[in-house]
């Protein structure tokens, strides 16, 4: 149980003989008829004083705290193919010879399987609780790097770095760290969504290296199996440790204080209306807030940026970057090293944005992370090289940093405009990043066959990221604002 003067410390009390015990606190008989005001206003007072006979509290720290550890692991062991395309790109073209445009193709489908899954695989955690679906979700995207060994033929890519890990990487999407932090969470929710968020980061720093290193030597299968390995490994701890809500453990979330008139120790009941709702089919449910975001201009101006922000992180630098850097006489090895770098700030930024979400407006965050990653993406070509300058280092500092710091304040306005719908509207929103992602990889990968080089999408990514901040800062504060649900419950609905 969390207290009011510390809501993300749990009370832990020695039972003194003949003390009457529930499920959270321990009481002696005498206390057992007050109040918390009383038996909380003087620990540790004499007999005939409110609290008499209080033992010395001892702390521990908060459930919830743990959740989000293990949803961090998940979340790094589901980014290893994040950066996969990037990597594997040009090994595969030189031994089967296929076109960019086909590889960009698989990356194209996964992109928007892992858009168009997201939503529902906010509903799902709802329906099924997180910790089955995160499960299934590591299996699939392992079953598919696994399964890339195999290939021999253009369309089974398609079905491996397509359909399985599509399907895959889409229910362990950024809608899961919206999901964890709203259920978990009543308070610095911008700051866990943040961490969370730089789990994909982390993800690609582990990784990125590693399966660049093997894609040389030995070979792209090696580092095919890496990613596999990466994902299954964690399944175990998700089974293990991932609850799926504060009631499995009998606790409030992490900074909620007792609703008033409650008994003492039975933080169910405050979940209890909740519980009491009838259950939903997932598919239903996130189609019918859909329908209902729909009417809401606020829902098209962040489906529009998010869609931007997909197009200039996972679509185009994510799965151009490398191929585009070897265009220029750069090594896979050291553009790709690179792009761990991108990783390391990127958890320094998406951490530090949540931080700022929790205390600055959103729509402002927004536009000013668009605008600086225009800014990057318009100097670009001026920066790759067959060696790395110091220029180019600056250019990896800063979009490391902006990388997805647009998580935390997105998410925030979904909670604070559509409230108890908030996870599975930001899933909706998250599709339209990826059908961005889709886009981008598709058009970057048709240009380069084109034109020989990746300037002209560079130039229009930069202009899209200008639209993107003037459609986040014209956002109204008030729009359609819901009050938000106290507590989103993923177990039971």
């Amino acid at each position: 149980m969390s207290t009011s003067e510390d809501p993300g410390v749990f009370v832990q009390i020695a039972r003194p003989e003949g003390a009457l015990e529930d499920d959270i606190w321990t009481k002696s008989p005498e206390e057992a008829g007050k109040s918390p005001e009383e038996g909380a206003r003087t620990p540790g007072a004499g007999p005939g004083t409110p609290g008499e006979g209080r033992p010395k509290k001892r702390g521990r720290l908060h459930p919830a705290w743990a959740v989000a550890a293990v949803a961090f692991l998940a979340l790094v062991g589901a980014a290893g193919f994040r950066a996969a395309p990037g990597v594997l790109m040009v090994p595969l073209q030189q031994e089967f010879g296929w076109s960019t445009t086909v590889l960009s193709a698989a990356v194209s489908i996964n992109l928007v399987l892992f858009g168009l899954t997201a939503p529902f695989a906010a509903a799902l955690m709802e329906r099924f609780g997180v910790r089955t679906v995160t499960a299934v979700a590591l299996g699939m995207i392992g079953a598919g790097s696994a399964l890339t060994v195999l290939v021999n033929q253009s369309w089974q890519i398609l079905l491996t770095w397509g359909l399985l890990i599509g399907l895959g990487t889409g229910s362990m999407a950024l809608v899961f760290a919206a999901t964890i932090a709203n259920t978990w969470f009543s308070k610095s929710r911008g700051l866990v969504i943040g961490i969370l968020t730089a789990g994909s980061a982390a993800g690609q720093l582990v990784f990125l290296p590693f399966i660049a290193m093997l894609a040389q030597d030995p070979g792209w299968r090696q580092a095919s199996l890496l990613i596999a390995a990466g994902a299954l490994v964690v399944v175990p701890l998700v089974l293990k440790f991932l609850k799926n809500s504060p009631a499995d453990v009998g606790a409030l979330p992490y900074g909620a204080e007792e609703p008033s008139g409650a008994p003492t120790g039975e933080p169910e009941a405050a979940a209890a209306p909740e519980a009491a709702e009838p259950r939903r089919n997932a598919a239903v449910r996130a189609l019918q807030v859909l329908r209902s975001a729909s009417r809401n201009r606020t829902f098209w101006a962040l489906a529009a940026g998010f869609a931007i922000c997909g197009a200039t992180t996972n679509g185009l630098i994510g799965t151009h970057f490398i191929p585009s850097a070897h265009d220029h006489g750069m090594p896979e090895t050291t553009a790709a090293g690179l792009l761990a770098v991108v990783g390391i700030f990127d958890i320094l930024g998406t951490i530090a944005s949540g931080w700022l979400t929790d205390r600055f407006n959103p729509r402002v965050l927004l536009a000013v992370y668009y605008q600086f990653r225009g800014i990057g993406l318009l100097v670009l070509p001026l920066l790759l090289g067959s060696s790395v300058q110091p220029s180019m280092i600056v250019f990896v500092v800063i979009y490391g940093l902006d990388w997805v710091a647009t998580v935390p304040p997105t998410a925030a306005i979904c909670r604070q405009v559509f409230g108890a719908d908030g996870s599975v509207v930001f899933g909706w929103v998250f599709a339209a990043h990826q059908l961005g992602a889709a886009a981008a990889a598709l058009a970057a990968g048709a240009i380069r066959d084109a034109t020989g080089h990746y300037t002209y999408a560079w130039f229009g990514a930069a202009a899209m990221c200008t639209i993107a901040a003037v459609i986040s800062a014209t956002i109204r504060k008030d729009a359609g604002r819901r009050k938000p649900a106290a507590v989103a419950v993923a177990s039971v609905d």
